[in-house]
């Protein structure tokens, strides 16, 4: 079978027909209201039995929200039947969302194509830390069987924090008062390794006491059979240097656990809302290098040139605890929040290499502790009041303490000389027993590994929104004060303290006006931010960090900030269907790039200390459409279609000229089908998935990346009104990553072409099998 991307024509003709289709309906047009209500939302607030969501008694397609922000709303409804494991597995079916993570992993989200630095990614509306540097949150992190539902939005408000360029994830957890009654889940994941990972789900909700309760609790195993070849070259088209054959395994549990307690009065609500989720990961790695295109052989003299064993064992821990009270009095509605958010790893990295093109093979081991502590406190208060009819006032403040303490630790190389070769069979004596024998290294501390960053946030904000006949609006303005302070323990004294303050004016506005009950058109303009990495704060210097070149982080970097627009068109089908096409741009400045100092590097004379600066410009543009709706005007109510296309665009500047932002793809699509069988208790369906080549350009690396297309089935079978039975294959493709690096030793080598090495990269994984059964009580 081929699959083929719609050009410019075809995807028209797939518009107007759409579009046409849904202006001549006159058979759903007599089930519809006179106003055409939005079911989804209506359901929102409603309670549910286990058995409707084991159950599903139909299919589930994109929700259509009233806010005027622009904003799309995906029920559990909607990602469920595919069974995906993690928050980032389920949102691969939403629009313009892409990864570079490594095959059948779907971690740091990249909304509209932008590193996920540049999206806010929240739970429950609340921010959360994560492990990266660049204060991303991985959203593999998430189990799906906690998500009541997933909201894209698109441009910002004054009442969230305005770190969301890109825009906002917000993952919106089961509370208690959405569910009545409990389920369990059962199942198995199958690999090509023939490894078999369990999953295991418990949700109840109920009345306890004078409130409702949701508990949920989830063991979740993940596995990754990663197959990598290397073939490396020291220039594009010039002789094969070596290859590497890699065995990666990535291999771990997630427990995992959520609960709300919910007590609502006439004028008064109140909610403890907590999340846990414990990560055990061990990522394996075992490579080696042979000295030609087709040599196998695992002892030296037959083409082995090097062996090497690296593994990590990871230890994670995300949680978050908030009280919220909300109260309505003759002034208006008081709400006041109180949240503390924490993230813990510890991970303990070795990797001891063979190396056998030499006179007498020599042993390398090397060693890094890393411990990370990221803890945040959370004070927000808002107040809400009509100043006329149809038109509220919303004025409040934001408070937030976060400290974050990293403690990097690395060994110096231990080198050991380890005999002679006539031999030797690294299946019998591979790096990791000989590391054991001769004695494995002591981790130090090294430059910028051991600091404590504290960041104090003290935020105010003010909008007026309102909603009268077919125009609902929001205009606001936040403004957001942080005071930093960096504290480095591997530097000099006179270096070691540093701070820096920042303001930014934030205003945003955004509309939605009804043309018809069944077309919108939605606008918004917003002013958002976005921080600096962590490890670009801290000021020490790295040494040949960027090929032969140094990196010094500079403390007194401030956020990058843009200004943006989105307009949009959506259009109601039936009593559940939704299309939407939407256009965006973003006008970036205080790009942090990096600037040569002029300093001389550590790596002696041609190289130079780079240090990152707020120097740059750039934008970022795009369209994006997406489809979810049954098929009943042309006959078949029981089949749902959907997909998604997004176009991304952007321009931004380096010391080599104009290039995208690094990591963007051109488009992302999916599209698939769900056809269900009422009578017969079955139902089944596909999806496929694309995007586009991305490209990295920093100093001294080059990276092209294009990944494979990605399929997936499900088979579903339902039994009465309370059991479920699925079947799902993903990854049926066997979709590759494929990577393509040009290294240089230098900026100028790299102006010159000089290459250092030239690589090309295959990285496989293989489809998953998964059997998953569900039963209401």
């Amino acid at each position: 079978m081929k699959f083929h991307v719609l050009n410019g024509a075809g995807l028209a003709s797939v518009l107007s027909a759409l579009f046409l289709s849904a202006a001549f309906q006159p058979a759903m047009a007599a089930d519809a209201p006179a106003t055409v209500a939005d079911a989804a939302d209506a359901e929102a607030g409603e309670m549910r039995s286990a058995s409707d969501i084991v159950v599903l008694a139909n299919i589930g397609y994109r929700n259509r929200t009233e806010a005027a922000e622009p904003t799309l709303s995906y029920g559990n409804e909607y990602f469920q039947r595919f069974e995906p494991l993690t928050a980032g597995d389920a949102l691969k079916r939403v629009p313009s969302v892409t990864f570079l993570s490594d095959v059948i992993e779907s971690d740091g989200v990249r909304l509209r194509g932008l590193a996920p630095a540049y999206t806010q990614i929240l739970i429950n509306g609340e921010r959360v830390p994560g492990s990266s540097a660049d204060r991303s949150f991985f959203m593999d992190r998430i189990p799906a069987e906690l998500i009541d539902r997933v909201e894209i939005v698109r441009s910002s408000s004054a009442r969230r924090t305005g770190d969301a360029i890109a825009g906002t994830l917000n993952i919106v957890l089961r509370d208690g008062l959405q569910l009545d009654g409990g389920y369990i889940r059962i199942g198995g994941l199958s690999y090509r390794d023939a490894e078999i990972e369990p999953s295991l789900g418990f949700v109840y909700g109920g009345q306890v006491g004078p409130g409702r309760l949701l508990l949920g609790l989830n063991l979740q195993g993940r596995h990754n059979p990663k197959r990598k070849t290397s073939w490396r070259y020291d220039r594009p088209g010039g002789p094969l240097v070596n290859r590497e054959e890699q065995k990666d395994t990535r291999d771990g549990k997630d427990y995992s656990a959520n609960a709300t307690y919910t007590i609502e009065g006439d004028d008064t609500k109140f909610t403890l809302t907590g999340f846990y989720v414990r990560t055990d990961r061990k990522e394996d790695e075992r490579s080696n290098e042979f000295n030609g295109a087709t040599a196998t052989s695992r002892i030296p003299v037959g083409g082995l040139l090097v062996d090497n064993a690296n593994v990590n064992d990871i230890d994670q821990e995300n949680y978050s605890f908030d009280a919220k009270l909300s109260h309505e009095w003759s002034l208006g509605k008081t709400t006041v929040k109180v949240g503390y958010a924490g993230f813990n790893q510890d991970s303990i990295e070795t990797e001891h290499e063979i190396e056998f093109d030499r006179a007498t093979p020599r042993l390398t081991s090397d060693r890094t502790d890393t411990r990370i502590r990221d803890e945040e406190i959370v004070l927000r208060l808002e107040h809400q009041i009509g100043l006329v009819d149809g038109i509220d006032l919303a004025f409040g403040g934001y408070a937030q303490d976060k400290s974050r303490r990293s403690h990097l630790l690395e060994s110096p190389r231990n080198r050991f000389n380890v005999g002679g070769t006539a031999n030797w069979d690294t299946g019998a004596r591979n790096p990791t027993d000989l590391a054991i024998a001769f004695g494995t290294p002591v981790a130090v501390a090294n430059a910028g590994g051991v600091n404590r960053i504290k960041e104090q946030r003290r935020d105010g904000f003010a909008l007026v929104e309102g909603k009268g006949g077919a125009l609902s609006w929001e205009a606001g303005v936040r403004y957001e004060h942080t005071d930093v302070t960096v504290n480095d323990y591997t530097v000099a004294a006179s270096l070691r303290d540093q701070k820096v303050s920042y303001g930014n004016w934030l205003p945003s506005a955004s509309i939605r006006f009804d043309i018809s009950p069944r077309d919108r058109i939605t606008a918004s303009v917003a002013r958002t931010v976005r921080r600096p990495d962590f490890n670009f704060i801290t000021p020490a210097t790295l040494e040949e960090e960027l090929g032969d070149n140094d990196l010094r982080g500079n403390p007194q970097l401030r956020p990058e900030k843009a200004w943006g627009g989105d307009l949009g068109y959506e259009h109601r089908i039936g009593a559940t269907g939704v299309v939407g096409l939407n256009t965006f741009y973003r006008e970036i400045s205080d790009l942090i790039e990096m600037t040569n100092t002029g300093a001389q590097g550590s790596a002696g004379a041609g190289t130079f200390i780079y240090q990152p600066r707020n120097v740059g410009n750039g934008k970022v543009y795009g369209v994006e459409f997406d489809l979810s709706t049954s098929l009943v005007f042309v006959g078949l109510p029981n089949t749902g279609i959907f997909g998604n296309l997004s176009w991304l665009g952007s321009e931004a500047y380096d010391q080599f000229g104009k290039r995208r932002f690094n990591g963007q793809s051109r488009y992302v699509y999916n599209f698939g089908f769900i056809q269900d069988f009422p009578q017969a208790g079955i139902a089944l369906g596909a999806t496929y998935r694309k995007q586009g080549n991305a490209l990295d350009r920093v100093i001294a690396e080059e990276v092209k990346t294009r990944y494979g297309a990605d399929l997936e089935i499900f088979v579903e079978k339902r039994f009465a009104k309370s059991f479920t039975v699925r079947a799902v294959a993903s990854n049926l493709l066997n979709g590759s990553k494929d990577e393509v690096f040009n290294k240089f030793g230098s900026l100028n080598d790299q102006f010159r072409r000089s290459f250092d090495e030239y690589e090309i990269e295959k990285e496989t994984a293989g489809p998953v099998f998964q059997i998953m059964a569900r039963y209401a009580f």
